[in-house]
């Protein structure tokens, strides 16, 4: 026998060795279960979890239906039961909506924070008492995060003043805006905490040497935006050397086409400047209507507040502080966004 025949017979050999010695062996004992077994499959992870969710807006409304598409679709991943109370960007409702939700004594609760922590705080310090977890979106309740941050009090949203600041400055070196340019923000100032966004665009805009013209919007622009068209009409018919506008609205920012056209204005007369995509917003940036906005991003400020209460409810996680708002839209980037604008993803 040559030595290639021999070593593949002692080969052979090994190996049924080794199957001989695997079958006689006794058995292994059974490794010890995780502490938290991952799920089985199908099943939902957050499924026996209660939440009530504000997705802050009306009903099918610009933005608040972006927020609602977020949460809906953690639903649908997580499992929980979600409740959804619709505010009309009401902050005395969102109070009064809050009162509400608490008294079915839910799990969690996901508010937006508009009417600020002077009108929430004791509320919130009712329903953490009651053991309801309670997270914020949108506009935060920084005195309610800072004492409740480790039983889950977080914040998904876009950092106020600064994104206010931020679009100031950028649409500054963007339109070659100079001292003594005139510009109108048409905000919501007189909300606390809400309006720090207002105020960041405006101190940006007058500390770049701007004429600010501001107006505060009214409760009927604020719920229906279009209410606002003779407002803004009559702004510019007085102001014919007004240079941009900036609103501090999704759904104000949404309307930009329909404001210039009542005012008789082209596409191309004044910048259109403001906050959050929405199809009608995509849609204006491609025809010049709006110029510039920047996205904070409700899809997401639907979908992690969800995700916060889960994780704080099932394993007892502590907050998550997200800020969504950095990103700019505008002409040179709206190709790709539009097409997840339309779905009311971005």
């Amino acid at each position: 026998m040559n030595t290639q025949a021999t070593f593949r017979k002692v080969l052979t050999l090994l190996v049924l060795a080794i199957f001989v010695l695997q079958a006689c062996a006794p058995a292994a004992a059974p490794a010890a279960a995780p502490a938290a077994a991952p799920a089985a499959a199908g099943a939902k992870w957050c499924g026996d979890v209660k939440i009530v969710f504000f997705p802050g807006g009306p009903a099918g409304g610009v933005f608040a239906n972006n927020v609602y598409n977020g949460a809906n679709q953690a639903e649908a991943d997580l499992g929980p039961k979600v409740q959804y109370m619709f505010s009309d960007w009401d902050p005395q409702k969102m109070t009064t909506q809050f009162k509400e939700a608490a008294a079915t004594k839910p799990d969690g609760i996901a508010v937006m924070g508009h009417p600020g922590d002077d009108a929430f705080d004791a509320l919130i310090d009712d329903a953490e008492t009651a053991g309801i977890i309670v997270t914020s979106q949108n506009t935060p309740l920084p005195k309610a995060e800072d004492k409740y941050k480790v039983k889950g009090f977080g914040y998904v949203g876009a950092e106020l003043y600064q994104a206010g600041w931020d679009l100031g400055t950028e649409s500054v070196r963007r339109f070659g805006l100079k001292a003594g340019d005139r510009v109108m923000v048409w905000g919501l100032l007189s909300q606390p905490t809400r309006g720090e966004r207002t105020r960041g665009v405006k101190e940006a805009l007058e500390k770049a040497g701007m004429t600010v013209d501001y107006l505060e919007i009214d409760s009927a622009t604020n719920s229906d935006p279009a209410a606002g068209a003779p407002t803004f009409a009559g702004y510019v018919s007085s102001h014919s050397d007004v240079k941009a506008v900036f609103t501090d609205h999704g759904g104000l920012t949404a309307t930009m086409e329909t404001y210039l056209k009542a005012a008789g204005k082209g596409p191309d007369d004044i910048y259109g400047v403001g906050f959050d995509l929405s199809p009608a917003t995509a849609a204006a940036i491609k025809g010049g209507w709006t110029d510039l906005v920047i996205d904070q991003q409700p899809w997401l400020q639907g979908y992690l507040p969800i995700l916060q209460i889960c994780l704080t409810k099932v394993y007892g996680f502590s907050a998550l502080h997200i800020n969504t708002g950095a990103g700019f839209v505008a002409k040179d980037n709206i190709d790709f966004i539009e097409p997840l604008a339309k779905k009311e993803i971005r």
